[in-house]
């Protein structure tokens, strides 16, 4: 038995170490700040929070940024109890009716996602994301069970939230976002009128044994899968993902796309993995668009 025990150790120690790989949150100080480039004004902007954490953009002259939509900062209750943070993009002048519910991946928040998320409302989408308990500014521990309530809680919260009027309502998840995003549109499906995934991952299962193939299969518990909460879902699916995607495979999204019903499509794009709304927003907008018209 005493022989065995090396061996037991290091099964424990690697099954850990692969249920610490689907979440990796970053968390948020009041006084971080971040600066990147805004194509739309075609400047630096520099990301800031005030008291109440509420986003600041400011452009390289050091005044509010141009931009052509708002931000609502909001904080609200998870099923799970955690207090979850989560920000409600509006365009300011044209809206085109449609309303974007966004899980983002994993080693993130919502800042380090912002410039995937802004295209869409740039394009006349109403946006609504939040960060995952542990996550930017919300509370609580980071857990694969906790991940599932906040999905579904923020979804809750469109649904609950009487000023935040829509004419359709989809969820656009990435990565660790696409594969949980699956889970809550199967669960609500009769509350949305679509999804849309972009390098999402199959199961827990599958993304680990790419790296550890015989050990993750067996030791890997896996709480909820992409792969089969898409064979129950029945609304318009729209798959995304680059053959250039090197974080998760391009094998995920076909696997997700052959498990799916009717009607679906599967959208092959390049670049590293989940960079479509910044190389690919126009041909993206047009095939949501396709989407809302099954």
């Amino acid at each position: 038995m005493l022989k065995c025990l090396p061996v037991l150790v290091i099964i424990i120690l690697n099954s850990c170490a692969f249920d610490k790989q689907f979440l990796n949150p970053y968390p948020l100080n009041n006084d971080d700040s971040f600066t990147g480039y805004a194509k739309e004004i075609e400047d630096s902007i520099t990301l800031t929070f005030d008291h109440t954490n509420q986003p600041i953009l400011k452009d390289s002259r050091s005044e509010l940024a141009n931009l052509s939509y708002t931000i609502e900062n909001t904080f609200f209750k998870s099923k799970n109890g955690n207090n979850l943070n989560g920000w409600l993009f509006s365009p300011k002048e044209f809206y085109n009716g449609t309303t974007i519910y966004f899980l983002h991946g994993n080693s993130a928040n919502m800042v380090y996602m912002y410039t995937l998320m802004a295209p869409f409302v740039e394009a006349g989408y109403q946006l609504f994301a939040i960060d995952y308990s542990g996550f930017g500014f919300s509370t609580g521990e980071s857990t694969r069970a906790n991940i599932l309530e906040d999905g579904n809680s923020g979804l809750d919260y469109i649904l609950n939230k009487k000023d935040i009027k829509y004419d359709k309502l989809i969820i656009y998840g990435q990565s660790l976002g696409g594969h949980l995003a699956c889970v809550v549109a199967k669960e609500n499906q009769d509350k949305i009128d679509g999804l849309v995934i972009e390098g999402a991952f199959s199961s827990h299962k599958d993304i680990s044994s790419d790296d550890v193939p015989i050990l993750s299969r067996i030791f890997v518990r896996e709480m909820y899968s992409a792969k089969k909460a898409i064979q129950s879902f029945k609304k318009p699916l729209l798959v995304i993902h680059s053959t250039e995607d090197t974080r998760v495979k391009y094998k995920h999204g076909e696997l997700i796309y052959k498990k799916a019903n009717y009607p679906k499509k599967m959208l092959t794009i390049d670049q590293k993995h989940v960079r479509g709304p910044l190389f690919y927003p126009e041909k993206i907008v047009a095939e949501i668009e396709k989407l809302l018209m099954e």
